[in-house]
C-alpha cells in the first residue's frame, strides 16, 4: 500500500497532545474527589460502566486517525508492470504548396497525405511527434508531443494557405524540422519528408538540409507523391478569378529527394497513388522501432473506503455509548 498524499500522515502527531490533554484531565479530576471516608466504596462492585468510561474517547482517537488516512489516500500499487515500450522522436515536415491539390491521389495529394499522416500518428503510441508544414517557406506547426489527438487536429486542419509563400521550399522545410529534433535526446530520431515537387528556391538547399540532418544524426525518409506528367491542378481563372482544375505538367525531382534520404541513411519511397502512400507509411512504422524501458505502477487502486467506514463506524459507536449507555440517570 502507499500513498498518494502521505504529507497528511503529519497530523497523526496532533493525536499525542490531545491523548496527553484527556489523562491530564482525567488525572486531575480524580485527584481532586475528597471523601471522608471510603467504607461506602470498600466491597463495592464494579459495574460494565466502570470498564467503558474511557472507550468513548479511545472510539473518537481512533475516528481521527482513519481521516487521516483517508486523507492521505492510501492506494494498492503492489505490482509493477515492466514493459518494453517502442518510441522514437519523429517530425513530419508536409508540402503545402498550391500543386498539393492535384487530383491524382483522392481527392487529392494534400488531404490524401493528412489523411495517411493522421493514421500513422495514431498508432504511434509511445512516440514524441511534431510537424513542420512547408511551401515557399516553411512553419513549425507542432513542437515535439506525445498528444496525439491535439496532433492529429493541427494535421487535419492544414490547408495550402497557411504558409504565405509561393513555391516549394525543400531546403528550407527540412532544416526547419531539424531545428525541432537537434536537442533531442532520443536515440532514433526521424524526419519523414513529403513533397510533389523540386526545390524552387530558399535560404537552404535540399542537400545542405540534408549535410545539417546528417550532422545530428537524423535520419531522413523522403516521400514523392504525385504521377509526373500531367496532372491536374488548382489554377485560377484570370478572367473570371474563380479556381478551375487543368491538366498541368507536374515534375518531382526524384534525385534530390533520393540524395536526402541517401546522405542521412534513410530511404526514398514513390507514391502515385493514395494506397501507395498509405503502404509507405506502414514500411516506415515498421522500420522505425526503438526499445525503451518503461515501468510503472499496474491497477492502482483507491483504498479510502475501509478506513473511513472504520471511522464513522467508531463515531457512531461513541455516540451510542455516550448518550445511551454510559448516560447518567437524573
Amino acid at each position: 500500500m502507499i500513498f498518494a498524499k502521505p504529507y497528511f500522515l503529519l497530523l497523526l502527531l496532533l493525536l499525542i497532545p490531545i491523548i496527553v490533554w484527556y489523562v491530564w484531565k482525567r488525572n486531575s479530576i480524580t485527584s481532586k474527589m475528597q471523601v471522608s471516608s471510603i467504607e461506602p466504596f470498600i466491597g463495592a462492585k464494579r459495574t460494565y460502566k466502570y470498564y467503558l468510561l474511557h472507550v468513548p474517547f479511545a472510539l473518537k482517537m481512533i475516528a481521527l486517525a482513519m481521516l487521516v488516512f483517508v486523507l492521505a489516500r492510501p492506494q494498492a500499487a503492489n505490482e509493477w508492470d515492466n514493459k518494453n515500450a517502442e518510441g522514437i522522436d519523429v517530425v513530419l515536415s508536409l508540402d503545402i504548396s498550391a500543386s498539393m491539390l492535384a487530383q491524382d491521389l483522392k481527392p487529392n495529394r494534400l488531404i490524401a497525405a493528412k489523411d495517411v499522416a493522421n493514421k500513422f500518428v495514431l498508432q504511434r503510441t509511445n512516440d514524441n511527434i511534431g510537424l513542420v508544414v512547408f511551401s515557399g517557406a516553411a512553419s513549425s506547426t507542432c513542437p515535439l508531443t506525445t498528444d496525439k489527438n491535439a496532433l492529429s487536429s493541427l494535421i487535419s486542419s492544414i490547408d495550402t494557405g497557411m504558409v504565405r509563400a509561393n513555391g516549394t521550399a525543400i531546403g528550407v522545410g527540412l532544416a526547419t524540422a531539424v531545428s525541432r529534433l537537434k536537442d533531442s535526446k532520443a536515440k532514433s530520431k526521424v524526419i519523414i519528408l513529403l513533397t510533389d515537387g523540386s526545390d524552387t528556391g530558399g535560404r537552404i538547399t535540399p542537400l545542405k538540409g540534408a549535410e545539417l540532418a546528417k550532422s545530428f544524426g537524423i535520419r531522413v525518409y523522403t516521400v514523392g507523391v504525385g504521377t509526373n506528367g500531367m496532372a491536374p491542378m488548382p489554377v485560377k481563372n484570370v478572367t473570371t478569378g474563380a479556381i478551375e482544375m487543368r491538366m498541368e505538367a507536374v515534375e518531382i525531382d526524384e534525385q534530390t529527394l533520393k540524395d536526402i534520404a541517401s546522405a542521412t541513411n534513410g530511404k526514398y519511397y514513390r507514391a502515385t497513388n493514395t494506397e501507395e502512400l498509405s503502404s509507405i507509411y506502414e514500411n516506415i512504422d515498421k522500420l522505425e522501432k526503438s526499445k525503451v524501458s518503461i515501468s510503472n505502477f499496474a491497477h492502482r487502486k483507491e483504498l479510502y473506503l475501509p478506513f473511513a467506514s472504520v471511522a464513522l463506524g467508531a463515531l457512531l459507536l461513541s455516540l451510542i455509548l455516550s448518550t445511551i449507555v454510559l448516560r447518567r440517570n437524573p
